[in-house]
């Protein structure tokens, strides 16, 4: 499990740092990128690293998302 955490937390990074690159690059050339759209594209990174977290954790608890998902609503 420990294994599958320290992997899921280096996807994540890695995705985060991809993300950056490529925001990096676009303003590098020129290409005008309002703040509320790099805010909404940091946003769904953020959510995205914990739809992979949940997904590698509850498993592993024994939880099952279709399970746990009507429960919180």
């Amino acid at each position: 499990m420990i294994e599958s955490i320290i992997m899921t937390l280096i996807y994540i990074c890695i995705l985060a740092l991809v993300v950056y690159l490529i925001l990096w690059v676009l303003g590098m050339i020129g290409v005008p990128i309002p703040d509320q759209v790099v805010k909404i594209i940091w946003v769904i990174v953020a959510l995205i690293a914990i739809l992979i977290i949940v997904k590698t954790v509850l498993p592993h608890a024994g939880v099952k998302l279709a399970v746990l998902l009507p429960m919180l609503v």
